[in-house]
C-alpha cells in the first residue's frame, strides 16, 4: 500500500506540474493516462496538442494523429495536413 500512496503522490505532483505550464485539467488527466502516466510523453503531447490547435486544426484529429505517430511532431503535422 506505501508504494500505490507514493506513485499516486508522484503522479499528482506531475500533473501540478503540468497545469502550471498553462494546460487545462482534463486535458492533463487524459495525457497522462494515454501515456501510462509518463510526465515526459503526456508533456511532449500536450505541447503539441496545443500548437497544433493554434494551427487550426480539430483537437479530435491532432489527438488520433499523435497518437498513431507516437508524438513525432513532423510525422504529425504531415498526417494532419493530407486529412
Amino acid at each position: 500500500p506505501g508504494c500505490l500512496c507514493l506513485q499516486f503522490l508522484s503522479y499528482l505532483a506531475a500533473c501540478d506540474r503540468l497545469l502550471k505550464q498553462g494546460y487545462e485539467e482534463g486535458q492533463v488527466e487524459e495525457a497522462m493516462e494515454m501515456f501510462q502516466y509518463s510526465e515526459k510523453k503526456a508533456a511532449e503531447f500536450l505541447h503539441l496538442l496545443a500548437q497544433f490547435n493554434d494551427m487550426g486544426f480539430q483537437q479530435n484529429e491532432i489527438k488520433e494523429v499523435l497518437l498513431l505517430c507516437g508524438n513525432q511532431r513532423e510525422k504529425a503535422l504531415e498526417e494532419l495536413v493530407m486529412k
